[in-house]
């Protein structure tokens, strides 16, 4: 749910309507594209770090970041050019660690808001802001972290509101790709075979039980909250009208016959 509602937030647009005269717009400077009000969707946007999860997304960036020399080597050795993704990671420096390391610190004091400025971060950091924008853009590239542009209103007197940019919001999360360029002590076992093959299992099984379940006992199965309630209901309406049409069943005289002879046997059996 929380990944789609990221995608809903992606989605969004603030779009402004030019002005029909051809004159300045009266809310003023633009806002930037694919930005979004802020105080309208931070609370699904933000996600309070678990125990842990900020120290090991920072060791990971760091041992990107020191085996930079072993990737160019590497590349150097089989006398090819960079993937793009690789051409990213050799450009993973010190100070892209060090701004990375500034937005988790941030997440875990303030239980995953984060929405420093730009001069925060440079003034933070001991870096340039061009250095800083940079170093976001490259962590977004990676993966490492979400960004999402924020506008806000300006109240003013005479005409308005007005509106300008504001701080971005940002998500820090793991790369799912980064295990392949990890050294291997930093890479997670291997869970045995029996316990693959237990949840191999174990899968099929629930996938086997839903496959049975009415459609109001699936949505309630599948989904939580208030969404699975009125997902269940809905269920339950369109079970209750298919029930209803009762597709399939015997015609009323071969019924009628059959019962009549089921009967006829049982008061046979009665009289034997």
């Amino acid at each position: 749910m929380a990944e789609a509602a990221l995608a809903v937030l992606g989605g969004a647009r603030f779009k402004r309507k030019p002005s029909r005269s051809g004159a300045t717009h009266r809310t003023g400077a633009p806002v930037r594209r694919d930005s979004i009000e802020a105080g309208t969707f931070e609370d699904a946007f933000f996600s309070r770090p678990s125990k842990g999860e900020t120290d090991r997304i920072y060791k990971r960036a760091a041992a990107l970041s020191a085996g930079r020399a072993n990737l160019r080597a590497r590349i150097a050795h089989e006398e090819r050019e960079p993937t793009p993704r690789e051409a990213a990671i050799l450009r993973f420096s010190r100070n892209t660690l060090a701004v990375l390391e500034a937005l988790l610190r941030i997440a875990r004091v303030q239980a995953g808001r984060v929405y420093p400025t730009l001069e925060y971060l440079a003034e933070t950091v001991g870096i340039g802001r061009r250095t800083v924008i940079r170093a976001l853009a490259l962590l977004t590239e990676l993966g490492f972290v979400l960004a999402q542009r924020r506008f806000k209103r300006v109240e003013i007197d005479g005409v308005g509101p007005r509106y300008k940019q504001t701080s971005n919001a940002y998500r820090m999360l793991m790369p799912a790709w980064i295990e392949a360029h990890l050294p291997r002590w930093l890479r997670p076992a291997p869970l045995p075979a029996d316990v693959v093959q237990q949840e191999a299992e174990r899968i099929e099984q629930t996938a086997a039980m839903l496959s049975s379940l009415s459609r109001r006992e699936y949505a309630l199965a599948t989904v939580d909250g208030q969404l699975g309630k009125v997902l269940a209901r809905l269920g339950a309406a369109i079970d209750a009208k298919e029930s209803e049409c009762q597709p399939g069943l015997q015609p009323l005289l071969d019924s009628y016959i059959i019962s009549s002879e089921r009967l006829g046997l049982a008061g046979q059996g009665v009289h034997a």
